[in-house]
């Protein structure tokens, strides 16, 4: 293959099928029939000397070669639209609405300061929240339901940094710690909490699918200890009302306690066993990543950031 007769408008069907892992949906972005990009996927591949893409019952699965080659393509393009198609991205007129993935806690945190600036800065913007049920929301990017999920989703950004064809990007925007959460007269309240103590009392684990085993109960396993979780529930705000009103005690993100609007009632202390850090992650599918409007959401995310969870800090 010469380099001079290869058909550069195949690295962009290459592109955008990469990016949406399914022909279908790559032909939608595209504005192509789902046989053309089918077509033009087969003359890459002869023009390569590679399968490229395989198919699956899930739509299309990267060859090694294919994965070496989208960084390079991917960033080919991008270089070439942003020369050809300088941005010009003015806020306070733009149009958009934004579908946003978050736990409760986490919403309650940041939305407010968000809508603030959404109405002074950006008034045409919308945003719509989708309840966030889930660890692992990366299928819901990759089918398009949600913009950005924004949370705790443990493994997952481990696991996209490894993975350079993943069509999913992602940002670390805070690590904190979990804590014990009590009422404030609770028998535990007082001095240091310990471990049988803390093995001994009646737990409330907050699980957003209602299974009654999380990361506590795994860094217990391996101390050979264990705890009886009484109740489960998958909202934070719940889970403050719960623990303020009873004798069950649970876990939570030090960071996060403030949003259970029960700070009044409540205390914590240093958990007695050692547990990782709580990362809160954002993510977003790489079709939005170079939408202007998606780009000024994010970096507005990210300047919110340590303002938001300072503000909930402090109400702790």
């Amino acid at each position: 293959m010469s380099f001079l007769t290869l058909d550069l408008n195949l690295l962009r069907v290459f592109d955008a099928v990469m990016t949406e892992q399914n022909l279908t949906r790559a032909a939608g972005h595209l504005a192509m029939t789902q046989p053309a990009v089918s077509n033009a996927i087969k003359r890459l591949r002869e023009s390569l000397g590679d399968e490229l893409l395989i198919r699956t019952a899930y739509g299309v699965k990267p060859t090694p070669r294919a994965e070496a080659l989208w960084p390079a393509v991917r960033s080919a393009l991008a270089g070439l639209e942003a020369a050809v198609m300088p941005e010009t991205f003015d806020v306070s007129q733009a149009h958009a609405t934004f579908r946003m993935a978050m736990a409760d806690a986490t919403a309650v945190l940041w939305l407010p300061s968000l809508m603030r600036s959404i109405e002074s800065e950006a008034p045409k913007v919308n945003v719509r929240m989708v309840p966030l049920t889930t660890r692992e929301p990366r299928p819901m990017l990759l089918r398009g339901d949600i913009d950005l999920a924004v949370g705790f989703f443990p493994g997952v950004a481990a696991q996209l940094s490894s993975e350079m064809s993943s069509p999913i990007r992602h940002e670390r925007l805070y690590s904190g710690k979990y804590v014990s959460v009590m009422r404030k007269d609770h028998p535990l309240a007082k001095g240091e909490l310990t471990l049988d103590n803390y093995c001994k009392a009646n737990h409330l684990l907050v699980s957003f699918s209602g299974r009654a085993h999380g990361l506590v109960d795994e860094a217990l396993a391996q101390l050979g200890r264990e705890r009886r979780i009484w109740l489960t529930v998958n909202q934070f705000f719940t889970a403050g009302k719960v623990v303020a009103n009873s004798d069950l005690i649970t876990v939570l993100p030090k960071h996060l306690i403030a949003s259970t609007g029960m700070t009044n009632a409540l205390v914590w202390r240093e958990l007695p066993f050692p547990m990782p850090a709580v990362h809160l992650d954002m993510l977003w599918h790489e079709r939005d990543a170079r939408s202007p409007a998606h780009k000024w959401l994010r970096k507005h995310l990210e300047s919110m950031n340590a303002t938001s969870i300072k503000s909930g800090m402090e109400s702790d």
